[in-house]
């Protein structure tokens, strides 16, 4: 090493600037390696550009970043074949720029417990975080140029010497304090290198072999990827997860620039909606595990990659949520997750059924959440109906996009709207349009296939379409249905029966007994009361169609009782309980009801006040016909289910008795 060619001060007016930094973000120093990493590919960049540009005449040759370790000295070294410095321009960027901007961002950040999303910014200074020296040996591009080498031991002195290297680029040497020796562990070095700089567009080698992937699929083009590629990549990124059921290249760069590609993962009861999986990063730099202000909160289940120049990183998240370009992206994402879906459906209409399970999901919440997104889809939601739809005229009509422009046509072959179970699926406009003339502006749904199968039966039997509500989300979702299509009215199968359900000439033909002066449903009616005791239970009798599917009887919750009651619940923050008004439908049609009233009917009262074998028997038949038609309401509490059990060997045992 040749004479000393300049001592000095690094001019900072925050005291103990040293301290601070040393011990910024103390859990996060593993960052100074990719801030160095940055530093050496800015170099590599800024030499190619000039090369480019005519304004040099050297061999930039084969760029590389050669990572060293040196237990024995405690040495950690990075080296580019990047542009260099000169004397000059290590007094200009690093004792005056470097450390002016530490100053301010330390003085902005000292006293503040905000997460600042990025870090970007701690830069060069970041080495004092983990060493007790920091060295720079360089030498310029530029012809005739001195090598020179900078050091600083930590405090606010430096000094500069002439240096004997004769290879174009910077190597910065660290040495580590003690308490940082892990970063000369090689299985660390990697490990950092394969989660902040695997992706960065140079080779990075150690031990002489690259440790690097240094292709980033989100900065191909698409049409430059196969399927295989994108699949792989996202192994890459979350190993061990099922398949994804489809992605989507970003890739744009006005009026900002983002590159990227997301995925819409198979979605399982352990996924948190509100927690954001997409890995952010700047130049291909890896920033953070998540970005969830730059994503719209109803994509954040979404994976992928993000990377963008114009999201600001070193500031806090408050912030990052209020920045307008930041809204612009978050914006553009929803616009071509749209675009996307729409695409899908239009192509592939099949496809777009298979993955609805999982993508309903993100539709309904996007339509909840976005007006922007919710007019991109509408046309797109679509529900499972007890409609069979052929491939003839109720088959859904797909819209095509002609070659003239923004016309759309029906294509002469239309796609089978149904999945690998043999479920068929239609949009709600569809559903409307095709009952029309049956019932107008009224649409039947189901939100539990289990427990309201007899009544989803009943309506298929007469005819009548039911589409499936049946997600988590939905029960949320028929609200905001009813407030876009204000003229239709959303009935649950189990809330209320259509007339087209009843069957009116029976009732209508019922006589009245001079007698009594009632009508045969007045004596069922008054037989369940008497015999249930439950005021708060309304006895409904009516003859119901389809005598081989109506069973006995049916429990309804009237539609506005139980949306009160779901939403009393919700805003409780506990699960809605069966309620204890609900209506008991009776069927007279059924030869089950028939013949309770003739047992009933012949019925006497004993001597002694109690009631006749045949009498109590009618008794656990109306609570049994009760029971059942809770049972299929899933209305059972542990005590109802005790109750039950204990009637049905009742039952059993008087009928043994005959």
């Amino acid at each position: 090493m040749s004479s000393v060619l300049k001592k000095g001060n690094i001019t900072v007016h925050t005291e103990n600037i040293f301290p601070i930094i040393k011990k910024w973000l103390y859990s996060e120093h593993e960052i100074f390696l990719r801030e160095l990493i940055s530093n050496a590919v800015d170099a590599i960049s800024k030499l190619r550009a000039i090369a480019m540009m005519g304004e040099t005449s050297a061999d930039v040759g084969e760029p590389k970043i050669t990572i060293a370790l040196d237990k024995d000295n405690k040495k950690l070294s990075i080296t580019d074949t990047g542009i260099g410095m000169t004397a000059d321009e290590i007094e200009k960027y690093i004792n005056q720029v470097a450390f002016s901007s530490a100053e301010e961002f330390v003085e902005k950040f000292k006293n503040s417990d905000q997460n600042i999303i990025g870090h970007f910014g701690l830069g060069f200074y970041s080495a004092f975080m983990v060493s007790s020296t920091v060295e720079i040996d360089t030498l310029s591009y530029q012809e005739g140029a001195q090598a020179v080498h900078w050091t600083c031991d930590g405090s606010t002195e430096f000094e500069i010497n002439a240096s004997d290297r004769t290879e174009r680029g910077t190597t910065i040497t660290l040495t580590l304090l003690e308490e940082e020796a892990e970063y000369l562990e090689e299985a660390r070095i990697r490990g950092l290198v394969k989660k902040f700089c695997d992706f960065m567009p140079y080779p990075i080698e150690l031990n002489g072999e690259q440790i690097n992937r240094q292709k980033a699929p989100w900065k191909e083009s698409p049409s430059n990827l196969t399927k295989e590629d994108y699949l792989e990549f996202y192994r890459y990124l979350y190993p061990f997860q099922d398949e994804p059921l489809l992605w989507i290249h970003l890739n744009t760069d006005y009026p900002f620039v983002i590159n990227g590609i997301l995925y819409f993962p198979k979605l399982k009861p352990d996924v948190d909606p509100t927690k954001g999986d997409i890995k952010l990063f700047c130049n291909q730099v890896f920033v953070s595990d998540n970005c969830e202000e730059v994503i719209p909160k109803f994509l954040l289940p979404l994976r992928g990659v993000i990377d963008s120049t114009d999201i600001p990183l070193n500031v806090s998240r408050s912030y990052l949520q209020a920045d307008r370009t930041v809204r612009q992206i978050a914006n553009y994402i929803a616009k071509k997750v749209g675009d996307q879906l729409k695409d899908l459906y239009r192509s592939d209409l099949p496809e777009y059924i298979r993955c609805w399970q999982d993508l309903g999901t993100f539709v309904k919440f996007g339509s909840l959440n976005d007006d922007k997104f919710k007019k991109q889809v509408e046309d797109i939601l679509i529900y499972r109906t007890t409609a069979e739809l052929g491939s003839g005229s109720d088959a859904v009509q797909v819209e095509v996009q002609t070659e003239e422009g923004d016309a759309w046509s029906n294509p002469a072959e239309t796609q089978e709207a149904k999945d690998a179970n043999g479920f068929y699926y239609t949009t709600l406009k569809e559903y409307l349009e095709r009952n029309k003339e049956k019932h107008e502006n009224r649409v039947f749904y189901c939100t539990d296939p289990a427990s309201q199968a007899t009544y989803v039966e009943l309506h298929k039997s007469q005819g009548l379409e039911v589409l499936f509500l049946d997600s988590f989300i939905d029960t949320h979702f028929v609200s905001f249905l009813e407030r876009e299509y204000s003229e239709v009215k959303f009935s649950r199968v189990d809330s209320e029966l259509d007339e087209a359900l009843l069957d009116s000439s029976k009732k209508e033909a019922e006589i009245v007994d001079p007698n009594t002066n009632e009508t045969r449903s007045d004596r069922i009616k008054k037989l369940f009361e008497e015999a249930l005791g439950k005021p708060s239970v309304t006895v409904r009798v009516e003859a119901l169609k389809a005598e081989e599917s109506a069973p006995p009887a049916m429990v309804l919750l009237p539609e506005a009782m139980r949306r009160i009651q779901d939403m009393t619940a919700m805003f409780e923050g506990k699960a809605a309980s069966f309620p204890d008004t609900h209506v008991l439908l009776v069927n007279s049609s059924h030869p089950l009801v028939e013949n309770l009233l003739s047992l009933s009917g012949g019925s006497i009262a004993l001597a002694d006040g109690s009631q006749s074998p045949a009498a109590e028997l009618g008794k656990m038949l109306c609570n049994h016909i009760y029971d059942l038609a809770l049972m299929a309401q899933k209305g059972f509490d542990a005590d109802g289910m005790k109750s039950f059990v204990s009637r049905s060997n009742q039952v059993l045992t008087q009928l043994t008795k005959q």
